[in-house]
Formats: structure tokens, sequence, C-alpha cells
């Protein structure tokens, strides 16, 4: 784990470029010992990147070595792209992080994630309709999201400690540092219903270009976002902006046109990058949630496609179809156990065959 937590604090690393390395050099540590000379010559490497790896190499290689002491003393997760509890969600993304800090109980990967993000001056408008969401989540026991700032995100945090619900709090600092400081016995809540989640390294401070970069990762853990309150210009309307980009789901909730903290909502609205939320249902209609998904892994006896003529990747999404009727893509690929890529290039085939037909909302169903 060493070599993986040393990478990314090599300045000019990033998500992408460190990932064109791994596979490149085959891993991590392969990294390290890769010839500059060699290094160079990786697309998109050069000579100057290819020079910090090795001018960097003894200082960053150190700085792990701390960071792993100290994260096994204080029970924190180091998660790096390739490990299994990584979030599946955000793997396959251009821009996700390599290696992330986590401490807590939830399952990153859990079945239903939702994200809830808004303005920092919520009203009580915001707060009775994300106290009404939370409480409608608590049926389908999703992990609820969210960034542990001022106004809804808190909001959120507490309603679905009150519910009962996992929350993980996205933080723009390193692990231990709760930003803002008064919202850090929700924080320690949460480390025993949910947890805390970052791409820094201890240590790392409050700064306002982390925020966005946060904001992300708070996009991409979800199978949807939904924006409660929120003004023009907003910070949560760059998590709706990122998750619209990413293909995901994005819901925002309409307001009075004369209220300052519906504006951004109403906007998203307009400008169809988000679909209304008016109850609990839109949301289980947009995820297809309302109709229960059985489970993928059917025995021998149940099949009933022709082995012989669809592969195996196939008769798994024909029969999660079968069972569940018209269903959201990203649904489907949690339970086929397929990456995005490799679904996509299934639906295709499947579409040419004229068994399978694409519906509105990025949901697919059997012909």
């Amino acid at each position: 784990m060493l070599h993986e937590v040393a990478l990314p604090l090599i300045p000019g690393i990033g998500g992408g470029n460190a990932r064109l390395l791994v596979s490149y050099c085959g891993s991590a540590k392969d990294v390290f010992s890769f010839p500059k000379d060699r290094l160079k010559k990786i697309p998109g490497v050069g000579e100057i990147l290819a020079s910090r790896i090795a001018s960097y190499q003894k200082e960053v290689l150190r700085q792990a070595e701390v960071i792993l002491e100290r994260a096994a003393r204080e029970e924190v997760k180091l998660l790096f792209y390739t490990s299994p509890e990584y979030p599946s969600r955000l793997r396959n993304l251009p821009d996700s992080p390599l290696l992330l800090y986590y401490k807590g109980t939830a399952d990153l990967n859990a079945s239903k994630v939702i994200s809830v993000v808004g303005t920092r001056k919520s009203t009580e408008y915001g707060r009775v309709v994300t106290e009404q969401l939370v409480q409608g989540l608590v049926k389908h026991q999703a992990l609820v999201v969210s960034g542990l700032a001022y106004g809804i995100d808190i909001l959120a945090h507490r309603a679905a400690l009150k519910a009962g619900l996992p929350t993980v709090g996205v933080m723009a600092t390193g692990i231990e540092a709760v930003y803002p400081a008064v919202h850090k016995p929700y924080a320690e809540k949460m480390l025993l219903q949910g947890g805390l989640l970052t791409e820094f390294p201890f240590e790392t401070k409050p700064d306002a270009p982390r925020f966005p970069a946060r904001n992300r990762i708070i996009a991409g853990l979800a199978d949807c976002t939904i924006v409660i309150e929120s003004t023009q210009k907003g910070g949560s309307l760059i998590s709706a902006d990122i998750a619209h980009s990413y293909d995901r789901e994005v819901m925002a909730v309409p307001g009075p046109i004369t209220s300052e903290t519906s504006q951004g909502c109403n906007h998203l609205i307009k400008s169809l990058k988000a679909v209304p939320f008016t109850q609990l249902k839109d949301l289980e209609e947009l995820l297809n949630w309302d109709k229960a998904l059985a489970s993928s892994s059917i025995s021998a006896a149940q099949e009933e496609f022709d082995v012989t003529q669809f592969t195996e990747e196939e008769r798994r999404v024909l029969r999660a179809l079968k069972e569940a009727g018209p269903t959201h893509i990203d649904v489907l690929s949690r339970y086929t156990q397929l990456s995005m890529n490799q679904l996509s290039t299934v639906l295709l085939t499947l579409e040419f065959t004229g068994k399978v037909k694409s519906l509105p909302g990025k949901q697919f169903a059997l012909l």
C-alpha cells in the first residue's frame, strides 16, 4: 500500500495520469522503479512529470509511511482505486480520486445512494423538504451523502441520523479536520452510522478551491443528486452540473419565483438539467425503485436463455431485465456486476439483435 499512498503525493499527479502510469508500468510500485527515459515516452507524461517522479520519490515515500502509520492508528481506511471497497460508482469517472481516506461503517457501494445538496442559507421550506425526503428514503435503506456544510448539507445528515439511515460526509479537508468545527458532534455520530470520506491527506486545511473538487465526489458517489434549495450562483449548482456531466440523474426542488433560495433549483429545471422533485414517487420512478429488482443470481434450473446464443454477460442482463422490467442503466450495472463500459457494449449488442430496447431516462427493457 506504500506506493499507492505515495503516488498521488507527487506534484502534478492526478487521477487521470496516475491511472495511465499504473496501466503502462503494471502497478503503483512499478511506477517508482520505471526508468525515467521510458516514463517520459508514455503518452501524456513527458520530461517534466518523469523528472518529478524521480526527484520526489524518496520524499513522498517517507510521507506515505507516516500516513500509513497514522491511518492504522486512527482506523482510517485507505482506498486505492483498485481496491474492492473503493466506490464503484466513482471508479470509471474521468476525474475520480486515485486514493480515498475513509472512516466509518457505511458501505460506499450500497445498492441505493442519494446525494442531497443545497444552499448554506437554507429556509424552513428547505428544512421541511429535506426531512420529508430523507424520511421517505427509509423504506429503501438508501445511503445519504452530503458535504457537512451549513444549511441543507447538515440538515440532510441530521435527518438521516434521526431516521436511522447511514450517511456519509464528503470533506474538503483532511479526515481529522471537520469543517465547520461546529458540526463535529454530528460527524462523530456519523462515524457510527455512516462515515467520513475525503481525497485529501491528513492535516489538509480548508481552502476554497478544494470545495468544488469535493463536490465531484458527492456527485459521483450517488445514483441521483438532489438539490433542495439553491441561489442563482449557489455552490450546489456545481454538484448538479458535475452530476449532469457524469450522465447521472439530477433532481431539483421547485420553489416560489420570489424566493432567492429557489432561483438555482428553478433554473436547473428550466434548463432541463434537473427533473423536478415534488414527492418521493418522483425519485422512485426516475430510478426505477418502484419495481423490486430480483437477484441476478438465478440457478441453472431457472435459466431460460440459450447458453449457445448469448454470452454470460448478455444472459446476466437479460435475466435482470426479465425479472425487473424496465431498469435504469446504473441499477442494471450494479446488479449485473458489469462496468458501465461493459454494460454499454452488451446493451448495444442486444439492441442490434432485437432483444432489448432503450427507453427515456436511461432505462432499458426487453422487447
